[in-house]
């Protein structure tokens, strides 16, 4: 009769080398994982690049003409948020003959922008409408409310409209940009055109 531990020896130290083989297998394994993530997180470092996030940034810088009674008149680089204050302080200020009631202060700048500083000995009343004399226009990018309504064809909507379109937009550059807002058409324009004075 066989001993027990040669009957079973066999069997048990088959069983005893495939466990080997298989934690050295798992190990194996393990070990490449380990050293394949670091290669895969690089990676992924690689290709998002800082700062590439696929959108385009926005101007963030306008040009503005600066022209008139400022004491040095030019094109000057401002923020998009600036005022038109800013500006006229980069430009070196109002000079001592500057009209400053025609200028918006407050308005914010845009591209392209002039502002223009009247002299204030030309300028006693530019917001006024014509007189009995007929001599006078009215400055369309500066005048109020009421001296705009004094025009032919022109009620206080269409005033109202104009200031605002002025505010949002910038100074008008010709006649022909009021046909931008709503309510003036070809008819209107040139009922008023020839009261009227730009800049």
């Amino acid at each position: 009769m066989l001993h027990p531990l040669k009957k079973y020896g066999f069997p048990i130290i088959l069983v005893v080398i495939a466990g080997i083989f298989i934690f050295w297998n798992n190990n194996d394994s393990n070990h490449a994982a380990v050293e394949k993530d670091p290669d895969a997180a690089d990676s992924a470092k690689e290709t998002e690049a800082p700062g590439d996030t696929g959108t385009i940034d926005a101007p963030t810088k306008v040009m503005v003409d600066v022209k008139g009674e400022v004491t040095e008149p030019g094109v000057y680089e401002a923020k998009t948020d600036a005022r038109v204050h800013d500006v006229i302080q980069m430009a070196g200020g109002f000079t001592k003959n500057a009209d400053q009631t025609t200028v918006n202060l407050a308005q914010k700048v845009q591209d392209e922008m002039v502002i223009m500083v009247p002299d204030d000995a030309e300028n006693t009343n530019p917001s006024s409408a014509a007189s009995g004399s007929g001599t006078e226009k009215v400055r369309i990018n500066y005048a109020d409310q009421a001296a705009i309504e004094e025009l032919n064809g022109i009620g206080p909507s269409k005033a109202q409209a104009i200031i605002q379109y002025r505010e949002e937009n910038g100074l008008f550059k010709t006649a022909e940009d009021l046909l931008d807002i709503s309510g003036i058409g070809e008819k209107t324009l040139e009922a008023m055109k020839e009261d009227i004075q730009i800049p």
